[in-house]
């Protein structure tokens, strides 16, 4: 029996397909080393400054957008006939099988969005007034990814942008307030990590984006430079590491070679596979592949 067959619509099991957690380890890792580099750096500022809630919040918030993120997506991308089920090589998408109804997607956009600004609301203790303005961008964008620049070959900034440099960045200002150079190389580093999931991704939908007039850089470039950027994404973090071993954590900048070293055979998966749904594996591999980067940063940081 088929899969969609199994699936009755409007399902916890459909919403939880649709919610794709996954993806998650994405959304976790920036803001796990923005917390950690807060938490060594808290001790220079003095006093009681870190806050384990403003680090939950912006954690529960980062989980929350990247569900958004995904119902946006499947919504969108089934309503503009991006998603097609007979040329289809990713993994099935909830609106386009039916597992979920678009008026019950439309409801849960507009839930996951008020859920998300609930929860960053209480941010704006710790950060400011300011941080309305992040939480209205990042919401924005939100939409705009899928809706607009996904199509223009924007996508790869973007991930660097709000994977990178916006939740490392702001995790570590709302506990400390400042933002040192160590922290948005830091934030860079994990922006290409990311990168590479949206590029294997990309890299796998070549023909079938190409068709549909989805311009992304793996289209415009092709399969070799994709496959040149994807092990560059990898070598451009580990250089952008090397701020942690000069601002005196060498483990943080040592221990991600474990990631490396999978990244790069992934990179050789992806090469020898080139085309078709077996790329799905390197996709599963990349995604641990970041949580693994995330971890041994995080460790690194906080092994002394």
């Amino acid at each position: 029996m088929k899969e969609e067959t199994r699936i009755k619509t409007d399902s916890p099991k459909a919403w939880l397909l649709a919610a794709r957690p996954k993806t998650l380890s994405g959304a976790a890792v920036p803001v796990m080393i923005g917390v950690a580099l807060a938490y060594t750096d808290a001790p220079l500022y003095g006093g009681d400054v870190f806050s384990w809630t403003a680090a939950l919040l912006c954690l529960l918030f980062a989980f929350t957008m990247q569900i958004d993120a995904n119902f946006i997506n499947d919504f969108f991308d089934f309503a503009n006939g991006t998603d097609n089920n007979e040329t289809r090589l990713g993994p099935r998408r909830a609106c386009a099988q039916g597992w979920v109804k678009l008026d019950s997607m439309k409801r849960a956009i507009a839930l996951t969005t008020c859920l998300a600004c609930i929860i960053g609301l209480p941010l704006v203790w710790y950060g400011g007034l300011e941080m309305i303005l992040v939480g209205i961008i990042c919401v924005v964008f939100c939409f705009l990814y899928t809706t607009h620049f996904s199509y223009l070959g924007l996508g790869d900034l973007l991930v660097l942008i709000f994977f990178g440099l916006v939740p490392v960045c702001i995790s570590y200002y709302l506990q400390l307030h400042t933002v040192t150079w160590q922290v948005f190389l830091s934030s860079l580093a994990c922006g290409l990590v990311i990168d590479a999931l949206l590029i294997v991704n990309n890299f796998r939908d070549r023909d079938t984006d190409k068709e549909a007039g989805k311009n992304t850089i793996i289209v415009r470039l092709g399969a070799k430079a994709g496959l040149q950027l994807y092990l560059g994404v990898g070598v451009g973090a580990m250089i952008l590491g090397g701020t942690f071993w000069m601002n005196g954590h060498p483990l943080a900048f040592f221990l991600p070679f474990i990631y490396f070293i999978l990244h790069v055979f992934t990179c050789l998966k992806i090469k020898r596979i080139d085309k078709g749904k077996a790329l799905n594996l390197c996709l599963g591999e990349t995604a641990r592949n970041i949580l693994i980067y995330g971890l041994c940063v995080v460790a690194g940081l906080l092994l002394i």
